[in-house]
């Protein structure tokens, strides 16, 4: 069963950094990319970013890029997600899922507990 743990999230001013974790388990990373999402407040839930399984490409929103990297650790079947130069604007609940490729809009599993972000100005 895929099953996917994210964890790190927390309070941090603007212009912070904070690194998410993601565990996986039942799987092992080089099968699915894993994507990262978020949802804000009466947002829907968006994509932010993913890294393939095949090549380790990475993909980013462009609301992201350059200040979030996303990186995975085979022997501990975890991905992470580095956020710096963090912006209000970034507050949400952050979410990862494992997918057939970044670009498929299909999920493996079911959406986890997520982890809070809260970015204070």
């Amino acid at each position: 069963e895929v099953q996917l743990v994210e964890s790190g999230g927390g309070l941090v001013q603007a212009g912070g950094s904070l690194r998410l974790s993601c565990a996986a388990s039942g799987f092992t990373l080089d099968t699915y990319a894993i994507g990262w999402f978020r949802q804000a407040p009466g947002k829907e839930r968006e994509g932010v970013s993913c890294i393939s399984s095949s090549d380790g490409r990475t993909y980013y929103a462009n609301s992201v890029k350059g200040r979030f990297t996303i990186s995975s650790d085979n022997a501990k079947n975890t991905v992470y997600l580095q956020m710096n130069s963090l912006k209000p604007e970034d507050t949400a609940v952050y979410y990862c899922a494992a997918r057939p490729h970044c670009s498929s809009t299909i999920i493996f599993g079911s959406w986890g507990q997520g982890t809070q972000v809260t970015v204070s100005s």
